[in-house]
């Protein structure tokens, strides 16, 4: 069943329709004048006859264009004539080839990434970054966006993921191969130098800044029987050689000690890429690990302070997560513009993923054009798409008449000559 068009602006109908309106009377004023002119010259030689002969050719025109820009939202005088109301009778067909004509011309993968690389969306994007109040409108937008997404996001689902989900995969799936590469990569590349400086760092700290602490947890084991200025000293040395000892690993980055861990944890990856039993040994620390009741509610709790941390960075306008992203985005525009091969590379995922989305919801997308079209009522749809174009198809009327009379002169004009 047809259903109505959507709702237009009633003011802006009404302005459109006075338009329309004008331009048929001027075009009508015309074959008024045309047929009173013809009519005026009826019988008449000379000069005369050539207005005559004008203003006949030029009532024939405008007739004929009326006829054919009538025809197209209605029956001229109301009369069944055939392949007239094209638009009314004919809007399912229309829907079609709109749907046809679309799909070959703006939905082929040529078309489309000709139409991206020459609009150049990504420079675009890339100078509009650039400038500060834009990329803070981005991340306040963005930061807002996500927010919202995290406090509609429920702790039961979370948890049902983390259940139902995570943990299920972490189960199925060898844990041996993707740690034991992952170890190895460190390893190899020296990435755990770093952690290893840190944790020297603070461990050298907390020696100088806690010797009573350390003097204490080391008298607490000493035997009974020892003199108490005995442990004492004792204590006090072990207090200086551990500073000493820590200090000597922090500075020297090849220390027997360093070299110790690094093969120790060299030799874990290669076991665990290769040797049956550590890999047994760390499936079976896994199994434990993941069975554990707590798992859940550990991994809750850590989701809840990440998201309230999160939150509070999120909604703290000049917080520095906030003003971080923003130069980090102003800067990501600057290198847009000045790195040719980044262009380049993001214009080519921007155009593959259009590609991509339109291979699979082009049909979809173009579907919603007859599938509109033929929800619309036949009239209503003829009536509004003239209040939009009929105005200017009224020049056709107009043009015909203009037209139409010069082709009468020169009609008249060659029949004396012959």
């Amino acid at each position: 069943m047809a259903t109505p068009l959507i709702a237009s602006d009633p003011s802006a109908d009404a302005e459109r329709l006075r338009r329309l309106r004008r331009m048929q009377a001027v075009a009508l004023g015309l074959l008024v004048l045309a047929a009173v002119v013809y009519v005026a010259t009826i019988g008449r030689t000379g000069v005369w006859g050539f207005v005559n002969a004008g203003a006949e050719a030029s009532m024939v025109g405008a007739i004929a264009d009326w006829f054919a820009v009538t025809a197209l939202f209605r029956h001229p005088l109301g009369l069944p004539i055939p392949h007239t109301a094209l638009i009314p009778e004919r809007k399912d067909t229309f829907g079609t080839s709109l749907e046809e004509f679309f799909a070959e011309n703006f939905l082929q993968e040529q078309v489309i990434r000709e139409r991206l690389s020459s609009a150049d969306v990504v420079g675009r994007l890339g100078t509009w970054l650039t400038d500060p109040a834009h990329a803070d409108r981005v991340v306040a937008e963005s930061s807002v966006a996500l927010a919202v997404g995290l406090r509609r996001l429920k702790d039961e689902d979370v948890a049902a993921v983390v259940r139902e989900v995570i943990i299920p995969r972490f189960v199925s799936e060898p844990i041996s191969p993707v740690a034991g590469g992952f170890l190895a990569e460190v390893v190899r590349d020296g990435a755990h130098h770093g952690l290893v400086d840190l944790a020297l760092t603070e461990a050298h700290d907390w020696l100088v800044q806690h010797q009573e602490r350390f003097t204490q947890v080391i008298g607490e084991r000493a035997p009974w029987w020892a003199p108490d200025r005995l442990n004492e000293v004792i204590v006090t040395r072990l207090h200086l050689e551990a500073i000493r000892w820590v200090a000597d690993i922090r500075s020297d980055p090849d220390h027997s000690a360093r070299q110790a861990l690094d093969s120790f944890l060299a030799q874990l990856a290669d076991d665990l890429l290769n040797d049956p039993e550590t890999q047994e040994r760390a499936e079976n620390l896994k199994q434990r690990l993941l069975e554990q009741p707590q798992m859940v509610t550990t991994g809750m709790s850590l989701w809840a302070a990440f998201r309230t941390a999160l939150l509070d960075a999120l909604e703290t306008d000049d917080g520095p997560l906030r003003r971080r992203a923003s130069q980090e985005l102003a800067a990501f525009g600057g290198r847009i513009g000045t790195d040719r091969a980044l262009h380049d590379r993001l214009e080519g995922w921007g155009a593959d993923v259009v590609v991509w989305a339109v291979g699979r919801y082009g049909q979809e997308l173009t579907s919603v054009i007859t599938a509109t079209i033929a929800r619309w009522d036949g009239e209503e749809a003829a009536r509004k798409i003239e209040l939009h174009v009929g105005r200017d198809l009224q020049f056709i009327r107009i043009n015909g008449t203009i037209v139409g009379g010069l082709v009468g002169v020169v009609i008249h004009a060659v029949t004396l000559v012959l």
